[in-house]
């Protein structure tokens, strides 16, 4: 199985760098994950744009895209489930 590389936007690395250091280690390996299997279980569409993918980790959720021509897996927004919707 091939790995896919994993692209930050500006706005999801200044929200990766907000996030309280008890939550940060278990998001970075959940987005590590997405190297290995872009579209894990429990991962969904986001209703109204079929481009992107989103995933849980705890409270928190990771917004991405993922690209299979150029192997890519870009992460568009990580935040709070109450705020990462708006």
């Amino acid at each position: 199985m091939t790995s896919y590389k994993i692209l930050f936007r500006k706005s999801a690395e200044k929200e990766l760098r907000q996030i309280p250091s008890a939550f940060l280690k278990k998001i970075v390996e959940k987005i590590s994950f997405l190297a290995e299997a872009p579209r894990p279980y429990g991962s969904q569409l986001l209703k109204g744009d079929e481009r992107f993918y989103r995933v849980r980790q705890g409270d928190y959720r990771i917004i991405y895209e993922v690209n299979d021509a150029r192997q890519e897996v870009t992460v568009i927004k990580i935040g709070h489930r109450k705020e990462v919707y708006d």
